[in-house]
């Protein structure tokens, strides 16, 4: 990913406006956003060409609550791509509403910049894939799915009957015993669940999942082809991660907020996944995408519950950079609370006709 092919563009910016959405999930909790619309000149609505839009993906209502009472900071001006970057590393975006995570400035600096870049492009009268001169290929996906409490199969068994191939990625905890893993083996198959999440570098926030030996060591034994995300490494678990075989299926996802990120880690990675709001700035991801390119890093795109335009980005970055990997960038109907009918199969075509930086005119 060459930053220099998008940096350059022009982006004049006349007004800025945002729209609050609200949507309860599959994981059981409400997820807000923020939409984040950027107009330039003749720009009045969201399929205009002069209209770019992004996404803020901040966890927390309450800020999106006092965005929606404040709205943002004048970002009007004439600019280009990288200028206008430039500008927002001297803005306050929560005006004196400061975050109760301080990755949360990143989600909503990604918001803005994607929807710059979506109206650059679109002034343009271009597309991303053409801007880079690469092209858009079929995204492989997987469906990003709980068990409950307690923990079941039935969401996967309905998942499955509607959409037969479908492939996972779960979130094992500790109730997780040998009878559960053997249904889930019994129901979709070992080799379908591609990606286990083991949350084990969160701290302080809801899906902190306990650091449990016992817990990985069944799961690294019983799903052996699974990407292994985001372990705890401890006294008691470091051990489980010097088989090379371990090592070279193990993925991070929370820490990585950038290149200098991907080089502290405590070895080179097999895996990353790559949620782009967590780097806040264009050029921070187009960097770590095209190290990891060099370095023969596989990625895979992360959501996260996003409600609008996002979640058709994150397809975006998925078609161009990593279209055959496991990527957690379901469309959004695998997110409601309810399986529905009519699920789109993976992979997912792209846009014919695609135009600035959408994956489809939502």
């Amino acid at each position: 990913m060459d930053y220099d092919r998008i940096a350059d563009l022009p982006l004049e910016i006349e007004s800025v406006s945002t729209e609050r959405k609200s949507r309860d999930t599959s994981s059981e909790f409400t997820r807000v956003t923020t939409l984040i619309s950027l107009a330039g000149p003749g720009g009045d609505s969201a399929d205009d060409r002069s209209s770019g839009i992004g996404e803020d993906v901040t966890y927390e209502a309450d800020h999106h609550d006092a965005l929606a009472s404040t709205g943002l900071p004048d970002l009007t001006g004439e600019y280009t791509v990288d200028s206008f970057s430039t500008r927002l590393e001297d803005v306050d975006l929560f005006s004196g509403d400061a975050p109760d995570r301080e990755v949360f400035r990143n989600y909503r600096r990604w918001g803005v910049e994607s929807a710059a870049l979506d109206l650059a492009l679109r002034q343009a009268g271009t597309d991303l894939a053409s801007r880079l001169e690469r092209s858009l290929e079929p995204v492989t996906f997987v469906a990003s799915t709980r068990l409950g409490d307690p923990p079941t199969v039935d969401r996967l068994e309905a998942l499955r009957e509607r959409v037969p191939d479908l492939a996972f990625k779960l979130d094992p905890t500790p109730s997780w015993d040998e009878e559960l893993i053997e249904a889930i083996g019994e129901a979709v198959g070992t080799d379908a669940i591609r990606i286990l999440d083991l949350k084990g570098q969160y701290e302080g926030t809801e899906v902190d999942v306990p650091t449990d030996p016992d817990l990985y060591e069944r799961v690294i034994e019983a799903f052996p082809e699974a990407v292994l995300e985001d372990p705890a490494l401890t006294d008691e678990t470091e051990r489980l991660f010097d088989d090379p075989d371990v090592r070279s299926r193990t993925s991070w996802d929370a820490p990585i907020h950038g290149l200098e990120d991907v080089e502290a880690l405590p070895w080179e990675p097999g895996w990353l996944n790559v949620k782009p709001s967590r780097f806040g700035s264009l050029e921070s991801l187009f960097e770590t995408i095209a190290h990891c390119d060099e370095r023969g890093i596989r990625l895979y795109g992360g959501g996260q519950f996003e409600l609008g335009v996002g979640r058709g980005q994150l397809q975006t970055i998925a078609s161009l950079c990593y279209p055959d990997g496991p990527n957690d960038v379901a469309p959004r109907a695998y997110n409601e609370a309810t399986v529905g009918d009519g699920l789109p199969a993976s992979p997912l075509e792209p846009p014919v006709d695609p135009a600035g930086f959408r994956w489809t005119a939502d």
